[in-house]
C-alpha cells in the first residue's frame, strides 16, 4: 500500500509539472511563458530602437541616457568625497557633469558603467510583477529632484521637468503594462549606448574629451584599453542579463537579434552618438 501511495504521489507531481494536452497550466510552462514574454519584449524594443535610432521616437530615450550618464558621474563624486556643482544637457544630446573633489578615477569610470548598471536594473526589476509602476514613479521623482537641484542649462531644465512629470503621470494613470514597456525601453537604450558610444568614440575613432581620453591622462593607460575594457564588461553584462531574463532561451535571443543587427548595419543610416562631456 505504501508503495502504491508513493507512486500515486509521484504521478500527481508529474501531472502538475507536465500537464496533459487538454489543458492545465503546470509550473514550468507558466514560467517558460513569462520568460519568453520578457525576452520577446526586450528583443522587440532593441530592434525597434536600432531601426528608428535617428527618429524623434527614440530621441527622448537617448537624451535620458545622457542624463543617466552625467548623474552617474555626479553620484561617483559624492560617494568618493566630492560634490556635484552642475549638470548640463543640450538639444544635440551633449552632456556634462561638473564636480568638485572626489576620486577622478571613479568619477570617469562611472559614466558608461553607471548607465549600463541602470539599464540592466530597469530591465530586471521592471520584469518583476508589481514592481514596474513604483519604479517608474521613483525614477520620475528622482529626475525632478536632480533637475531642480543641479541642472543649469535651459534645455536640460525643460527636459528634466517634462520627463519627470511624464514618468510620474505614467506610473499613476496608466496600466502596469505601460510601465513595463517604458522601463524596458529605457533599459535597452541605456545598454545599447553603453556599447555603441564607447566603440564609436574610442575604438572606431579617437574623440578628444571623451571619458576614456580623460581617464588615460589620469592613469597613463591608453584610452583604447579603457574603451576595450568597458565594451567587454558591457557585452558580458548584457549576456548575463539575457540569461537572467530568459534562461535557456538565450540561443533564441541571439538568433533573433543577429539578423536585425546585420540588416541595420547593412542598410541602416549611420548615426553618431552624442558627445558625453567628461566630468571635471
Amino acid at each position: 500500500m505504501a508503495r502504491a501511495a508513493d507512486l500515486s504521489k509521484a504521478a500527481g507531481v508529474f501531472v502538475r509539472r507536465f500537464p496533459d494536452e487538454k489543458g492545465g497550466g503546470g509550473e514550468e510552462p507558466s514560467s517558460l511563458k513569462a520568460a519568453t514574454r520578457r525576452l520577446v519584449l526586450t528583443l522587440a524594443i532593441a530592434l525597434v530602437a536600432l531601426a528608428l535610432w535617428d527618429s524623434f521616437i527614440v530621441y527622448p530615450f537617448r537624451v535620458f541616457v545622457v542624463f543617466l550618464h552625467e548623474i552617474s558621474h555626479g553620484i561617483a563624486a559624492v560617494l568618493t568625497g566630492g560634490r556635484i556643482v552642475a549638470i548640463g544637457l543640450t538639444f544635440d544630446e551633449g552632456g556634462v557633469c561638473v564636480t568638485d573633489g572626489g576620486s577622478r578615477f571613479w568619477i570617469l569610470n562611472a559614466g558608461y558603467l553607471g548607465s549600463l548598471a541602470r539599464g540592466v536594473f530597469f530591465l530586471l526589476v521592471g520584469a518583476r510583477p508589481g514592481r514596474a509602476r513604483p519604479l517608474v514613479a521613483c525614477v520620475g521623482a528622482f529626475t525632478l529632484v536632480v533637475t531642480l537641484l543641479y541642472v543649469r542649462t535651459p534645455f536640460g531644465i525643460l527636459y528634466g521637468l517634462a520627463t519627470g512629470a511624464a514618468l510620474l503621470a505614467v506610473a499613476r494613470r496608466l496600466s502596469t503594462g505601460v510601465s513595463e514597456v517604458l522601463l524596458a525601453a529605457i533599459g535597452v537604450v541605456s545598454c545599447l549606448y553603453a556599447v555603441w558610444d564607447v566603440a564609436s568614440d574610442v575604438l572606431l575613432r579617437d574623440v578628444s574629451g571623451s571619458d576614456a581620453s580623460a581617464l588615460a591622462l589620469v592613469t597613463r593607460i591608453p584610452a583604447f584599453l579603457w574603451g576595450s575594457a568597458w565594451v567587454a564588461i558591457s557585452i558580458a553584462v548584457l549576456i548575463l542579463t539575457l540569461r537572467r531574463l530568459a534562461g535557456r532561451a538565450l540561443l533564441v535571443a541571439l538568433l533573433l537579434v543577429a539578423p536585425g543587427i546585420a540588416l541595420y548595419n547593412r542598410w541602416g543610416r549611420a548615426v553618431g552618438p552624442p558627445d558625453f562631456g567628461a566630468s571635471t
